[in-house]
């Protein structure tokens, strides 16, 4: 062997294993949605923010990824031997063995400590949400979904925060219209969950996950899922109805949501209809478009205002 392919063939696995820890981290964080979390944060501290502060956004996206980051590794640890029977999270670190428990229980507990203590530096208010969302995600939602459907529902709670913690590191301060993004989001989260748990029920099922409100792809669910999207729409359009402080929305914004909110709710009838996985994907999809474009809606409704 030359003395140069006796240079690089260490440093190309340097370089391999370097990647790999990289892909782990990622995977065991969830990357991509922990980015949809630290996206929802931040449109809800530009809702709130008179003026914008690119230290606060820079605090908050690292916190938050922290925070969401911290709670999803808990949770692989907890359900390891659970995901290692479903086709979709068998390869994942923990499961496949490529991580230890000890590894990611370290990995974990440094991410909430270090989220906190961003969180913090913005404001106590921030920090102590961003406490009780890793609490009731990690000691409360993720031991009750092999139990109950009802985890949904305690799930939801850690799930809405996000949106409104912007608005809390912002202000420094919880009020209606914290409380209006929180509401969104909480609504927003059944219909978008319960269609995954539709088309992942057999894999679901596997673990022992009770994901859909009935424990069934049936009618009742599908009713459910009707029910709390028209809860959603409605929500989401509050705001240009009644006085939610200083959370506005105007009358061409609102006119939008709810031809994006109408959109949504032909998905869910058509699942209603069908019972198809392909229809529950669907509509799982449309959902992810709705909240995205509903936060760029409101944002950009409030600087819009705010520039003319």
């Amino acid at each position: 062997m030359s003395e140069l392919e006796t240079i690089h063939k260490p440093s190309t696995a340097n370089l391999s294993q370097t990647k790999q820890l990289l892909s782990d981290f990622k995977e065991i964080t969830k990357f991509r949605l922990a980015v949809s979390v630290v996206f929802s944060t931040i449109a809800g501290y530009l809702l709130a923010c008179q003026s914008i502060s690119y230290v606060t956004l820079l605090l908050l996206s690292i916190g938050g990824y922290c925070m969401v980051g911290a709670s999803n590794v808990y949770n692989q640890i907890i359900e390891r031997d659970l995901d290692a029977k479903m086709d979709r999270t068998h390869k994942r670190p923990l499961p496949s063995k490529r991580t230890s428990p000890k590894i990611a229980f370290i990995l974990a507990t440094v991410l909430t400590l270090l989220g906190l203590g961003i969180l913090y530096s913005i404001n106590e208010k921030t920090a102590f949400f961003g406490a009780i969302s890793i609490f009731l995600y990690v000691s409360i939602y993720t031991p009750l979904k092999t139990k109950t459907p009802f985890a949904v529902f305690i799930g939801a709670i850690p799930g809405a925060i996000p949106f409104m913690l912007g608005w809390v590191a912002a202000t420094g301060k919880f009020g209606v219209e914290a409380g209006m993004l929180f509401m969104i989001q909480f609504f927003w989260q059944f219909p978008h969950f319960w269609a995954i748990g539709w088309f992942l029920y057999d894999d679901y099922k596997k673990a022992g996950f009770f994901m859909l409100p009935t424990s069934n792809k049936d009618r009742k669910t599908t009713f459910h899922i009707i029910t709390y999207t028209i809860c959603t729409i409605i929500s989401s359009v509050l705001p240009f109805f009644i006085n939610t402080g200083k959370l506005k929305l105007s009358a061409y914004s609102a006119v939008l949501m709810l031809f994006l909110g109408f959109f949504m709710l032909k998905k869910a009838f058509v699942l209603y209809k069908t019972h198809q996985a392909k229809d529950a994907r669907k509509l799982m999809l449309a959902s992810v478009l709705y909240i995205t474009i509903l936060q760029l809606v409101y944002v950009l409704d409030k600087w819009i205002t705010v520039w003319i």
